[in-house]
């Protein structure tokens, strides 16, 4: 071989060479290189639970899985006869401890006060004629006619009547002036308890009918009809629909300028479109969330941080549990 061709074939020996290596470093460049960073949050709402005071067994579920009601809107019916029958009852005590304030206030009727004032004028004529034969007694007595023994007894006579006039007195006036203040006042705080009896059981008899405290979507329903429920149980979940947010779960290296009041760009794939959130919370999730240890080089530990954000824009259709996309 010449050395004109010998020269050639090491010219393209060291041009495929040279190829090579700028295809294996073009191939590393593209597989190994920088790559964007994608950080995938997700919408959420809150929430509220609706639930019982009372157990009992559903009666009727007026809303379906989807459904949008309004804040007072009726949502479930319990049957609780336990609660009617307590209800019933409470009623009742609290009709007896009217009547008994009532009759409180009233004080005696006519006819016992008619009849406390024939006994003390009765007690007060047995008075006049014992008064009379005990001072009859005592004029013979004193004359040597009659007996000490005689006159003793008159006279023990006379006071008993005297005693018995003062206790009709008393009966009659008791029976003029009514109850005591202590009786009255008795009296009212057994009415007053009565109600307040009847107010709580009114509570539960409220609890029977489930309604909607808020505007939201009916998310789940749990328990069928005709099935119990306890004290408590959860019924069905509302989802509040007017207030989304996004959480996402963020790396310290990767939050960059975000924090508080800070509008970030987002993409949200179910709409391809971009949307912009603003940062309302932002804490760490502590050690025990994902982290990334990089003191093996020398270096340190990065935390992951939860952070939220409500969209500045209105996007129709936007739903809980939609991918939100933020590229770093």
């Amino acid at each position: 071989m010449s050395e004109k061709a010998q020269h050639k074939n090491i010219l393209l020996a060291t041009a495929a060479f040279t190829a090579v290596v700028v295809i294996v470093g073009l191939i590393g460049y593209l597989t190994l290189g920088p790559k964007e960073e994608v950080i995938q949050g997700q919408m959420e709402v809150n929430e509220y639970k609706v639930s019982s005071k009372v157990p009992g067994r559903i009666m009727e579920i007026r809303v379906k899985e989807g459904d949008y009601v309004k804040a007072g809107d009726t949502l479930v019916i319990i049957d609780a006869p336990e609660v009617m029958a307590k209800q019933t009852q409470a009623e009742s005590a609290q009709n007896a401890a009217s009547a008994m304030d009532e009759m409180a206030k009233a004080g005696a009727r006519q006819e016992q006060i008619r009849g406390a004032f024939e006994v003390l004028q009765q007690a007060k004529a047995g008075l006049e004629i014992a008064e009379k034969s005990y001072h009859r007694v005592q004029r013979l007595f004193d004359e040597g006619v009659m007996s000490e023994q005689k006159r003793d007894e008159a006279y023990a006579n006379y006071k008993a009547m005297e005693a018995q006039v003062k206790a009709a007195q008393s009966q009659y006036d008791m029976a003029r002036n009514g109850a005591r203040r202590e009786e009255k006042l008795a009296a009212a705080a057994q009415v007053q308890r009565a109600k307040g009896a009847v107010a709580e059981v009114n509570s539960y008899v409220h609890e029977m009918v489930q309604v909607a405290t808020h505007d939201g979507e009916v998310s789940e329903i749990f328990p069928e009809v005709g099935e119990l429920v306890g004290t408590g149980s959860p019924i069905m979940t509302i989802s509040l629909m007017n207030d989304p947010w996004a959480t996402f779960n963020v790396r310290e290296d990767q939050l960059n300028d975000m924090s508080v009041g800070k509008t970030i760009h987002t993409f949200v794939p179910a709409f391809n479109k971009e949307l912009d959130f603003k940062v309302y919370y932002m804490k760490d999730q502590g050690s025990y969330a994902t982290w990334k240890a990089t003191k093996a080089n020398g270096q340190y530990d990065l935390k992951t941080f939860e952070v939220k954000a409500r969209p500045v824009g209105k996007l129709d259709g936007l739903r809980p549990g939609m991918s939100v996309i933020i590229r770093n």
